[in-house]
């Protein structure tokens, strides 16, 4: 593709070897935390149950079980092919393929529901491309779901830590991510033609487990009770000072 960074490929290399050292039975009990549940709840009442739903960048296919399980017709797909083998060994029953959210193995108006999960945000280019072929296959109807990190402010205080210290970024030569306001996700989704629906922050809780100490529970990125209870409050009074994850829920029209 031309439009491809120079980080790309070794972005998505390095996510192989993510996948290689992660299971599918650890990130199904991430995807059961309260905070996944929470916006798993914001965003299933939008999906459809009468057509085919897509996420694109799946990894070990949590969402796409956990949804399977809940009545929806999930298929995966993930640029890192090792991730698709481990999920195939975990259920062989799973519709799995690899692909590129780029170029997408689809037809026209295709697909009832698009999910993306923390995926648009690894492409130096930017994520317009990939949201401009996730309008072309959804369906008129179709609902977009997407969740990006949103620069918060202890990702800022994080950043100038680094940076005070002589300390590189936080991504690195081989990996690309990024992070995105709430106008920034606004304007590339309405600017390939959605029309949103809903803008909300989301996981509080996690925001302060990227403090430590108190705030992290033994488990795989699990937060504590002090964690839980304080994210609670900062939904509520500072919701996008503290917001971890921004989820984006949009339609394309008729």
């Amino acid at each position: 593709m031309s439009n491809q960074s120079p980080r790309y490929d070794t972005t998505r290399r390095a996510w192989e070897t993510i996948w290689d050292q992660a299971s599918v039975e650890t990130e199904l009990e991430t995807a059961h935390y309260a905070r996944a549940m929470d916006t798993m709840r914001a965003y299933t009442a939008y999906l459809p149950k009468d057509a085919p739903i897509l996420e694109a960048g799946s990894g070990l296919s949590a969402a796409v079980i956990t949804l399977r399980e809940m009545g929806y017709n999930v298929i995966g797909m993930d640029y890192a092919v090792n991730a698709l083998e481990i999920s195939r060994e975990y259920d062989s029953s799973l519709s799995l393929f690899a692909g590129d959210v780029h170029k997408l193995p689809c037809a026209d108006n295709s697909i009832g529901a698009y999910l993306s999960f923390g995926v648009l945000e690894h492409f130096e280019h930017g994520m317009s491309p990939a949201l401009a072929e996730a309008y072309r296959i959804l369906q008129p109807d179709g609902i977009l779901v997407l969740t990006i990190p949103y620069p918060n402010i202890v990702h800022q205080l994080v950043e100038w830590r680094r940076k005070q210290r002589g300390e590189s970024r936080l991504n690195d030569e081989d990996f690309y991510e990024s992070t995105y306001t709430r106008d920034q996700l606004v304007s590339a989704v309405t600017g390939v033609g959605f029309t949103l629906c809903e803008a909300i922050p989301t996981s509080h809780s996690f925001t302060l487990w990227g403090l430590g100490g108190p705030f992290r529970a033994p488990g795989y990125y699990q937060t504590s009770s002090l964690a839980e209870t304080l994210g609670a409050v900062l939904r509520v009074t500072l919701p996008w000072a503290f917001n971890f994850t921004t989820l984006i829920i949009a339609r394309k029209e008729t």
